[in-house]
């Protein structure tokens, strides 16, 4: 039995996928769950597996082509089978979505919670044009008949799209300065960003925390290791992976904070999967630590090495970017003191964590000088108020004097 492998709907309201590199090539063996093909989304680069078990047969789609989600893009055939030759799934072949173990009964459906068409539409000139690119061409106000496509049979993409907008916007005879031409993960990350800072009312609430007992406790646990967290003994535990842990287990008596904007009313999660901002070449990603509210540090230090690894190295996984309910932005490293981030709808927040710095503080009414960080929670004012941020900033800190007592 022949399954159809589609380009997968790794994100909410995704309408296309760049297919980046196969990792199989046609009449290869595969087994269900390896490595398949490379697709870039609006957030990153993610490893795609193998939906089955069998042999890679008719790919319709080259590297670098820009999918309608849905669409067909190859089949997984038994040893001497022939894919169907009609492109698309029938009752004898199932459909089976590249990176997970979901059918479905039509190959071209379109992804969730999205409008777009699930065919590639036609442009104006008789060329194929993918549904991100007309969408591009309206936002830089390209005359998409004037445009000559690069893609499979003249199909225009996004780049495209791009290049004819570099092209209109230097008038003859002027120089300009260099034009830089973003990245789909940093061109997509400032999509994303507007969106957000227009549609979602932000406010920001800040707290300055003594991290004394935080230093502390890392150091303790740097020293001589503590045998009450399971796990790798190698794992490294930094002040990102405390701060996960601490925040985590606070979320859990703050559901607004915890929670999701969505249509239909608020969504409150009963668990907290943390989104961690990652620098990458390109822009920020976010990766996620799923059920980071009963992980221990050890297994979040482990979990957060490997999704950092493979942000860097452009191979993460649907799941690696999939179901944050909550998300830190750390920039103490960079020695930032303070600043705002910008939420990721639907999510309802975000902390943004500034450095660790010596400063005058007032202890039992005398001034010493403490190890203090700045935290600033970001809200959508639709789903959290400032007196439910204000008070998870207060258990916050009060968390962060005894870390001992809350990680054990």
């Amino acid at each position: 039995m022949a399954f159809s492998v589609v380009m997968p709907a790794l994100e909410m309201a995704q309408e296309t996928g760049k297919l980046i590199a196969w990792r199989k090539k046609e009449g290869d063996r595969v087994s269900k769950g390896e490595p398949l093909l490379d697709v870039e989304t609006d957030k990153a680069i993610v490893e795609v597996e193998a939906p089955a078990d069998g042999v890679l047969a008719g790919i319709q789609a080259s590297e670098g082509a820009d999918i309608p989600v849905g669409q067909t893009i190859a089949w997984i055939v038994a040893p001497g089978e022939q894919p169907p030759a009609d492109g698309g799934p029938s009752s004898a072949a199932p459909t089976a979505r590249a990176g997970s173990h979901a059918r479905t009964e039509q190959s071209h459906a379109p992804a969730p919670n999205s409008s777009a068409p699930a065919q590639i539409p036609a442009a104006a000139s008789g060329a194929k044009i993918s549904p991100k690119a007309r969408r591009l061409a309206k936002e830089l106000g390209v005359d998409i008949p004037q445009v000559r496509g690069s893609g499979p049979g003249g199909e225009i993409l996004a780049s495209d799209i791009q290049a004819a907008a570099a092209a209109t916007a230097t008038p003859a005879g002027k120089a300009l300065g260099k034009l830089e031409v973003p990245s789909s993960i940093g061109r997509i990350m400032a999509e994303r960003t507007a969106q957000s800072w227009t549609t979602v009312p932000h406010f920001f609430v800040s707290r300055d925390i003594d991290a004394t007992a935080i230093n502390q406790y890392r150091e303790r646990l740097s020293s001589t290791g503590n045998p009450a967290q399971s796990g790798s003994a190698k794992a490294r535990i930094t002040h990102t992976d405390l701060l996960v842990a601490l925040v985590a287990r606070v979320l859990l008596k703050h559901p607004r904070l915890n929670a999701s904007w969505t249509v239909e009313g608020i969504r409150l999660h009963d668990h907290v999967n943390m989104g961690l901002a990652i620098a990458v070449e390109d822009g920020v990603v976010a990766a996620v630590i799923p059920n980071a509210h009963r992980a221990t540090l050890s297994e979040i230090a482990e979990r957060r090495g490997e999704i950092a690894e493979r942000a860097r190295a452009g191979k993460l996984r649907p799941a690696d970017i999939s179901d944050a309910t909550f998300t830190i932005s750390n920039l103490g490293m960079y020695h930032v003191d303070q600043f705002s981030a910008i939420i990721t709808p639907p999510q309802a927040a975000i902390l943004a964590v500034g450095s660790i710095t010596d400063r005058v503080a007032v202890v039992d009414g005398k001034p010493a000088v403490r190890p203090m960080m700045t935290l600033t929670v970001s809200c959508d004012h639709r789903v959290a108020d400032g007196a439910r941020a204000a008070l998870f900033l207060n258990d916050l800190a009060a968390a962060a004097l005894e870390p001992a007592k809350i990680l054990g």
